[in-house]
């Protein structure tokens, strides 16, 4: 079973028994859409993992923010050698503590990233030579409120959609509290599926067990700018 928008609605009415005078179209987007970010927010998935490759330039401590980036995995320097670095994750008052003065930190290899403004990250030290860099992140899924015909998520996991879906409509109903407490357990028990299943699938990282990691079935990395 797979769900389009349309389809979804449908069942969303059927099941609840309220028509489109009460659950319209705009009131069941932001039921589904705020199913769909519960759903993404509680369970991890390779399935939205991406790369995106660019440049860090001599004297440039300012990286671009992928605009489609939802969690970052991790930062991978490469220099004109091929030797590779790891840069670590930090706040911008942990800049600011490790240099006496952020925007003239010292020039070396850059070992910390940091988030300067929704459109930026900055890195630490300023980088002393050109490097490339590989983001591996997650990335903002596409809503079936914008891919209409299907994703992911209402392909594969129809059920799960649907009880999260009918919980929040339920809760908007403010309907009778035994259907509510029946489709939360419905989601919860999906939900628990869906979580198991993802587990299941995920690859091991062979710095971690010293195995061969499982080809991840990822798009191939995009450019995206420096500031």
């Amino acid at each position: 079973m797979a769900y389009s928008l349309t389809n979804l609605r449908d069942d969303i009415r059927n099941y609840t028994e309220v028509g489109s005078n009460v659950l319209s179209d705009s009131v069941l987007s932001r039921i589904i859409q705020n199913a769909e970010n519960k759903i993404l927010r509680t369970i991890d998935t390779d399935q939205n993992v991406y790369y995106a490759t660019s440049s860090l330039v001599s004297g440039n401590r300012y990286v671009t923010i992928p605009g489609d980036l939802r969690a970052i995995r991790y930062a991978q320097l490469e220099d004109a050698a091929g030797n590779q670095y790891y840069l670590e994750q930090r706040d911008t008052s942990f800049m600011a503590e490790y240099y006496s003065t952020p925007g003239t930190a010292a020039v070396d290899i850059p070992k910390y990233y940091a988030n300067w403004d929704e459109t930026f990250w900055v890195v630490a030290p300023t980088p002393d030579k050109t490097y490339a860099i590989t983001l591996c992140y997650d990335k903002e899924p596409t809503s079936i409120i914008t891919d209409t015909a299907g994703t992911y998520l209402s392909n594969k996991y129809a059920d799960l959609i649907l009880y999260a879906s009918l919980v929040n409509a339920y809760g908007y109903l403010k309907g009778p509290q035994d259907m509510l407490q029946y489709y939360t357990q419905a989601f919860n028990e999906a939900l628990e599926s869906y979580s198991i299943e993802q587990l299941g699938q995920r690859r091991r990282d062979e710095y971690q067990d010293g195995e061969v990691r499982a080809q991840l079935n990822v798009k191939p990395p995009s450019s995206y700018g420096n500031k």
